[in-house]
């Protein structure tokens, strides 16, 4: 078992209550404005909520803002992401508003600032031992993998970087992937918007190299 430092300890969930609430707070106008745009031109709901693996496995509901309309096809099966991304959608993907309300997460305790990126339930069975690392701390809006080619990364290199960053938490690689994201926020570095991944899902892919 790794020796946690005293930031990882002590300050990281202190540190992440306080912005939190001071991002709430401040933020508070655009998070309405944003609610009242996806309420008139998308409709309801404004939040999009979805169950996501947190430290240790524990399961909690993650939210983000609603990008995507929920149409269906006629044997009742959701279209593809691209066929339901709305305009509003794009806007706030491109810009990354559309993660304001995981806030509430760390608000809460769900989530940190900085961590593995919460990924889908149904890879919890396809993680090498290793790799279930990420799940030893709580899990972030931002993190290695995400300053370092997000969805542009393949799997196991995605991966590899989560556990990288777990097995060494400090204030300054936290300070430096926060100070890292911001300038990728601005710049819009690999985002995708339409969800054409270049990659399968991570069970898909594991799936085919058994």
């Amino acid at each position: 078992m790794k020796k946690k430092s005293k930031y990882e300890r002590y300050f990281k969930r202190i540190f992440d209550f306080i912005f939190s609430v001071v991002l709430l707070v401040s933020l508070s106008p655009i998070i309405l404005a944003v609610s009242l745009l996806i309420l008139i031109l998308v409709g309801r709901p404004v939040i999009f909520k979805q169950n996501r693996p947190g430290k240790g496995n524990k399961i909690f509901t993650m939210y983000k803002f609603r990008t995507m309309k929920s149409t269906k096809d006629r044997n009742g099966y959701l279209l593809p992401d691209k066929d339901r991304m709305t305009k509003v959608g794009k806007f706030l993907r491109s810009t990354s508003i559309d993660e304001l309300p995981e806030l509430i997460n760390v608000l809460v305790g769900d989530m940190s600032f900085v961590g593995p990126r919460p990924l889908l339930v149904k890879y919890l069975d396809y993680y090498t031992t290793d790799e279930l690392a990420r799940h030893s701390v709580r899990p972030g809006i931002t993190g290695l993998s995400q300053v370092n080619g997000r969805n542009n990364l393949g799997w196991d290199e995605r991966l590899n970087l989560d556990v990288k960053y777990v097995r060494k938490i400090t204030l300054k690689e936290d300070t430096i992937i926060l100070v890292k994201t911001i300038f990728k926020v601005i710049k819009k570095d690999n985002v995708i918007i339409d969800g054409n991944y270049k990659f399968l899902n991570l069970d898909d892919e594991r799936k085919n190299n058994e």
